[in-house]
């Protein structure tokens, strides 16, 4: 069964898209990106868009532990 229109919403007020930003180029998108990666260094999340991640695949590649060789 649908609810009436406008029942139990939260006033017509739409959700602000959140943003992706590379940090290597500055890029932005919008959520979700499946072909992005990220890091984290010092608890932080750092994004890299899908051009990035592909140039630098080797440097990426390079600070793996070995554990997942």
């Amino acid at each position: 069964m649908t609810s009436p229109s406008g029942a139990g919403d939260d006033g017509g007020s739409a959700e602000e898209p959140q943003l992706l930003v590379c940090a290597r180029c500055g890029t932005r998108a919008e959520l979700p990106q499946p072909t992005w990666t990220f890091s984290v260094e010092n608890g932080k999340r750092h994004y890299f868009c899908d051009t990035c991640s592909r140039e630098n695949l080797r440097a990426i590649e390079g600070r793996l532990d070995s554990d997942w060789w």
